[in-house]
């Protein structure tokens, strides 16, 4: 590698107070050189990355893979096809694009991190949002596989699986969603700059050793808090 600043682009970066511009934040002050993409205007490229062309990405060094549809709504028995299709072709296809038009100028540096935001919805499931968690779970396979073929390549790849965040998308859902989620998390919402923290740990240079892993940040939503007996650890 030659001596640069290492470039980074996040992917869904255009929305105010959401995962994406956070960790623009967050890489920047780490000293990136950080590039932004996403379909609405204001980012260095505005390209929707499931149907535009793509710009020339070969030499971007970190990959962050933001960008996705997250307000799709829909049981298995009355999924709207189009709308299938839709979160498909954002979440998984165009997180796919952009990963493999980043891939061959890491590959001929021997160098790259590439970082892809999932959700614990891809591992455990999200009712009446079937095609967000299929492609949240699609995206942990694409990032197995390519931490597979680049391991010794210098290049890693590894996935951030955020709970429910408090991301400016998140709170753009009905009223009655958001209550019920806050509602029912032990310890509250996850901050976007939690999930910006998690990702730059992977992006960093010396994250070398890690590769292929999954890292939750629910902030304990996961584990095993509701319980009949929880008046009883209280007293205790």
């Amino acid at each position: 590698m030659t001596e640069r600043k290492l470039r980074a682009l996040v992917t869904g970066a255009g929305r105010e107070g959401g995962i994406g511009q956070a960790t623009v934040k967050r890489l920047t002050a780490d000293g990136f050189d950080v590039v932004t993409m996403d379909r609405t205007p204001g980012c260095t490229y505005t390209v929707d990355i499931a149907r535009d062309p793509l710009p020339d990405l070969s030499d971007i060094d970190v990959y962050v893979g933001n960008a996705a549809l997250t307000t799709v709504f829909g049981a298995a028995h009355t999924m709207d096809l189009e709308q299938w299709q839709r979160d498909l072709d954002v979440n998984l296809t165009g997180t796919f694009r952009v990963l493999q038009a980043c891939l061959a100028g890491m590959r001929q540096r021997q160098f790259g991190r590439v970082v892809i935001v999932s959700s614990t919805a891809g591992t455990v499931g999200l009712p009446g949002q079937v095609s967000y968690s299929t492609t949240k779970a699609g995206l942990l396979g694409m990032v197995k596989t390519v931490a597979a073929e680049t391991v010794g390549l210098g290049i890693t790849a590894n996935a951030v699986l955020p709970g429910m965040t408090a991301s400016s998308g998140v709170l753009s859902m009905p009223a009655d969603i958001v209550e019920s989620w806050q509602q029912s998390m032990p310890a509250g919402m996850v901050a976007p700059e939690d999930i910006a923290d998690a990702i730059a740990f992977f992006a960093a240079p010396t994250a070398r050793s890690v590769t292929g892993q999954l890292l939750t940040v629910d902030r304990g939503d996961g584990l095993n808090t509701r319980s009949v007996t929880a008046s009883v650890i209280r007293k205790a």
